[in-house]
């Protein structure tokens, strides 16, 4: 498994802080990333509690659907890529298609869905775990679900996991892992 970034504490902003005044003193240059289309930056990462995420069984084997709603008062964003971790394993699972980490609007009351493989229902390789935790961004905590609850009484087979970017739809989410498995 692939390892994601590790949570953003209150410790990054001051390290952030410190290096674009060392790049300003030095008269270093860097690349500036804006993380939302026009009219879109004011929006701020959804806090925790404002957020309801679910884990259901997915259909077949191995497979988790995930959904995440904004019960909060505004919009706000989440990471684009849901985290999900493993009980005891190190690492995330992958998505599909590869992306990198990037703002995912949730307007007030809005729903995202994203769809995870846990393990090739064939592959007699790979863990079995009691849990699994979704967050919708890589700075909460997240939801432990227990194995039986998404599906998997006998444990989550965990091998080479992947999943999808948040979508609009359960059958657009569902669709992109379709897609992603061939």
């Amino acid at each position: 498994m692939r390892l994601r970034r590790p949570p953003t504490s209150a410790f990054t902003v001051p390290a952030a802080a410190a290096t674009a005044v060392l790049l300003a003193a030095t008269s270093a240059s860097a690349a500036v990333v804006t993380p939302h289309p026009a009219g879109l930056g004011r929006l701020g990462t959804c806090q925790e509690k404002a957020l309801r995420v679910k884990a259901t069984p997915g259909g077949p084997e191995n497979v988790v659907h995930i959904s995440v709603t904004n019960h909060g008062r505004s919009s706000c964003v989440v990471d684009r890529i849901p985290t999900i971790t493993f009980a005891g394993l190190d690492g995330s699972a992958q998505t599909v298609p590869p992306a990198e980490s990037g703002p995912y609007t949730l307007t007030r009351g809005g729903r995202a869905y994203a769809a995870l493989r846990t393990a090739d229902p064939a592959s007699t390789e790979g863990h079995f775990v009691g849990t699994l935790s979704v967050s919708a961004d890589p700075s909460h905590y997240g939801v432990t679900f227990g194995a039986a609850a998404v599906g998997m009484p006998q444990g989550v087979h965990v091998w080479e996991p992947i999943t999808t970017l948040w979508h609009g739809s359960a059958a657009a989410a569902t669709s992109a892992l379709a897609d992603a498995l061939g």
